[in-house]
């Protein structure tokens, strides 16, 4: 991160409310450290850094109260980019750690940066129960779908039949889909966007920080030397528009050209694609981010190695109860009843002996 000096940290906040000073303004040059941005020529992790920098104004906290933790990738190196404290930490921890620290100091805003490889790999136990936890920090997981900073190996996410230097016959393994994951783990917000389209990126970010408790975004990210064009599919003009399922709260889902296609349930539960002039118009679903979760759940299962039906946007966000509050409330209960108690005690109590 950057050398430059930071103040202690600034408590102003009202019931986990931020309260900006009215004359701490930030800018996007002011998240911007000294440090030299080191990716590959092309990278999706560029347009990934530019839009949270640019975003992270909004928040209107200092960025002493900023804390950006990463595990291990490619994409584990934004810390340092960022003028705000953060840490570059193990490979798959940085939930975990993330954790500790959001429980820990409920003044703070804790983002976690993770990739494919870190997150789902090594760190998939970490990753689970700290989103079924709810601890209120928001995991921003990079998906290239290749294990980039290690040269090219098949990731949790690579389509099976993958062609790398770790399989070079085809992966076999069948790849974890990040959302479904997410929601499995009973993740009361998940969303999906890409690195090249910045509005919409935005959009996600800011949704992710205005909601309380865990929050997952999985962001579709170019690796142009190693998996190059792998999400094309999805961004090419011309394509994107027919492949492309852009999910708002309260509307209904529509694609395609002019928005001619539609979803609806079939018979199974199972969410299908069909000509919107050729359906029943009360059969055709509209976006509910508080629907029941099977109907994101079914949303995620769209997905297929071909992006034939890709769903982006925030598949589903339901308040409950964080971690930290729930923590928080136990111990000042606890505090109430027993009062503060005292740690020589507990060290001597009944259950020590003296040996020798």
């Amino acid at each position: 991160m950057s050398e430059t000096e930071f103040p202690e940290p600034q408590h102003r906040f009202s019931s986990l409310t931020l309260v900006p000073k009215a004359d701490d303004k930030l800018s996007t040059r002011d998240f911007k450290s000294d440090q030299e941005v080191r990716w590959c020529p092309g990278c999706g992790d560029y347009a990934i850094l530019a839009a949270f920098q640019s975003f992270l104004p909004e928040l209107e906290i200092p960025r002493e109260n900023l804390v950006i933790v990463s595990g291990i990738g490619c994409s584990s190196r934004l810390p340092y980019y960022v003028n705000s404290y953060g840490m570059h930490s193990i490979h798959g921890r940085a939930p975990a750690i993330a954790s500790g620290l959001a429980a820990s100091r409920p003044d703070l805003s804790v983002w976690v940066i993770t990739g494919d490889g870190d997150a789902l790999s090594i760190g998939g136990n970490h990753l689970i129960h700290a989103l079924r936890r709810n601890v209120n920090i928001k995991i921003l997981l990079f998906n290239n779908r290749i294990y980039g900073l290690t040269k090219g190996q098949y990731s949790p996410t690579s389509e099976q039949g993958k062609v790398t230097k770790s399989t070079p016959f085809g992966s076999l393994d069948t790849p974890f889909n990040p959302i479904s994951l997410a929601l499995g783990a009973e993740a009361g917000f998940v969303a999906r966007t890409i690195d090249s389209d910045r509005k919409h990126l935005t959009s996600v970010l800011r949704a992710a920080a205005d909601h309380k408790g865990t929050a997952f975004i999985e962001i579709y990210q170019n690796c142009p030397i190693f998996n190059d064009d792998a999400f094309l599919p999805v961004t090419e003009p011309g394509e994107r528009e027919q492949r492309v399922i852009r999910l708002e709260h309260g509307q209904p889902v529509r694609f395609g050209t002019d928005g001619s296609m539609g979803l609806r349930f079939g018979r199974f539960g199972a969410l299908e694609a069909v000509p919107v002039a050729e359906a029943d118009p009360d059969t055709l679903v509209s976006h509910d981010v508080r629907a029941d979760p099977s109907y994101a759940f079914a949303l995620s299962r769209l997905d297929t190695s071909d992006f034939a039906h890709s769903p982006i946007g925030v598949f589903r966000s339901v308040e409950r109860a964080s971690y930290d509050d729930l923590m928080t409330a136990q111990i000042e209960a606890a505090r109430q009843k027993q009062g503060d108690g005292d740690l020589a005690d507990l060290l001597a109590g009944s259950d020590t002996w003296q040996v020798g």
